[in-house]
């Protein structure tokens, strides 16, 4: 691997804030008062989507909050359609235009949808838009270890960050192991699960050790695995205690039992059938 291939994410891992705040399914004034809110406790990762249909919502928030806009870090992705299309930088100069926004800090491709093999050129596409100054960052979202390798290959150029979902239950180990030899961070969506992984003995027995809640220590679990957690609340309470758990230091001991909670691959969704236009 180049020293191209693998520079893009080392710099990003110095840039992004470590726990971002989620938008979907969050629209309307909904989710600008969620953004608001958010910006308002402390986060200044802000992650949207085309396809969520919210990021002017995302962008008027933008526009109402004091923090200025170089203290911002924001996120949005490629809807399907657009990426089938081939027009990537149309895509993201709606993106900028919807959001009232110079520049993107970090631009995604929401799925692979690799029955139509357009995802090597879709991210070339990005780095084109990165070079022309649209976007700081180029990555992708829902790449396994297979559509990194070959973006890798053909580009010469490794993705800033692959976003996948990913919680104690669901580790992703497979496409953690090439994200690492390609230098590519990895971020999660859903990182507290489904529900069920709240309520798990181990993890409720570790959280009441620390005095926290079991949703700061599944974070925490992220961070301390290398990733980079995107939890969404629209509640100010539970915003603020899940940038809290930044602040928790978890044992070697609590991190390999979270760990054995992975149960493989088989909750994860099958990037072989999503069609996100």
């Amino acid at each position: 691997m180049t020293a191209a291939a693998a520079g893009a994410g080392a710099s990003l891992r110095t840039t992004i804030p470590p726990i971002g705040l989620g938008t979907w399914p969050l629209v309307g004034q909904d989710a600008t008062r969620a953004v608001l809110g958010g910006i308002d406790v402390g986060y200044r990762h802000i992650d949207t989507a085309t396809i969520y249909g919210n990021e002017d919502a995302v962008g008027a928030a933008l526009a109402t909050t004091d923090v200025a806009r170089e203290e911002l870090f924001v996120t949005s992705k490629l809807r399907g359609s657009d990426h089938i299309s081939g027009d990537i930088r149309g895509a993201v100069e709606r993106s900028l235009h919807t959001m009232g926004l110079d520049y993107l800090d970090l631009y995604l491709i929401h799925w692979p949808l690799p029955r139509f093999d357009r995802y090597v050129s879709a991210f070339a596409g990005l780095l084109e838009c990165r070079d022309a100054g649209l976007i700081r960052y180029a990555g992708v979202s829902n790449f396994l270890g297979s559509h990194l390798t070959r973006v890798v290959d053909e580009v010469g150029e490794a993705p800033a960050v692959d976003q996948i979902q990913m919680d104690p239950s669901l580790g992703r180990r497979p496409v953690r192991e090439v994200a690492d030899r390609l230098g590519v961070p990895i971020a999660s969506w859903s990182p507290l699960g489904r529900g069920d992984v709240l309520d798990d003995p181990v993890v409720v027995g570790i959280a009441e050790r620390y005095g926290r809640t079991p949703a700061q220590i599944v974070l925490a679990w992220h961070l301390a695995v290398g990733v980079l957690p995107v939890a969404r609340s629209a509640n100010p309470q539970r915003q603020a205690q899940n940038l809290a758990a930044a602040d928790i230091a978890l044992t070697a001991d609590d991190i390999a039992q979270l760990d054995r909670l992975d149960r493989g691959e088989s909750a994860a969704r099958d990037v072989e059938k999503e069609e996100h236009f």
